[in-house]
């Protein structure tokens, strides 16, 4: 899959669950998601299409409703791509994850919240009820992912959008096709765990 980069990822929190959507910088959508609401174990399928006919990839927890579970991502052929999983505790502070390839116990790429300020602004404005509404377009959280030598590889950033999440996914370095969907996956990922947030 040869993707035209920035990538547009947009979130939408609707009655049935929240979906989202990735597209390229030509328009057209590469990737497609709609979640399950009330589910004890996170398990997420990502499509290629709104209609959710042609299954690319899924993502399950490795256990029920935790703070720090692992995530693990698979082919439709169930061959394992690698994982996500959020840094416990300290992504209270400033949200921190570290994305695994394969079924490797050491990560070899992170993501972390480029900004505590900007955390903070977001968590206190979004609590005072006509202000939060308005919070989305001024306030523009972005994450980094990097690799283990601190080489920034991709970013993602909030962008200004009323009722919805609107987000840039830039490439900043060169990237093999499996590191790319594993950082990509992961970035899915993490939307959906920080959307509480805005």
């Amino acid at each position: 899959m040869n993707l035209i980069f920035p990538l547009d990822l947009s979130f939408k929190i609707i009655s049935l669950g929240p979906q989202m959507a990735i597209t390229d910088a030509g328009g057209n959508l590469v990737f497609y998601v709609k979640q399950k609401i009330f589910k004890l174990k996170e398990a997420v399928t990502i499509f290629a299409d709104q209609e959710q006919t042609h299954p690319l990839y899924t993502i399950s927890a490795d256990r029920i409703l935790d703070f720090s579970a692992r995530y693990n991502f698979a082919d439709t052929a169930g061959n394992p791509l690698g994982a996500v999983k959020r840094k416990g505790l300290r992504s209270l502070w400033r949200a921190q994850y570290e994305i695994y390839q394969g079924d490797e116990e050491q990560p070899d790429l992170s993501i972390t919240e480029e900004s505590v300020a900007v955390r903070v602004a977001d968590g206190c404005l979004n609590s005072i009820p006509i202000v939060s509404l308005f919070t989305g377009y001024f306030l523009h959280p972005a994450y980094l992912v990097a690799r283990n030598d601190g080489a920034v590889v991709m970013k993602i950033q909030k962008q200004p959008a009323f009722f919805e999440g609107k987000f840039k996914i830039e490439r900043l370095a060169e990237l093999d096709e499996l590191e790319e969907r594993r950082i990509l996956l992961s970035l899915m990922m993490m939307t959906l765990l920080e959307r509480s947030r805005g």
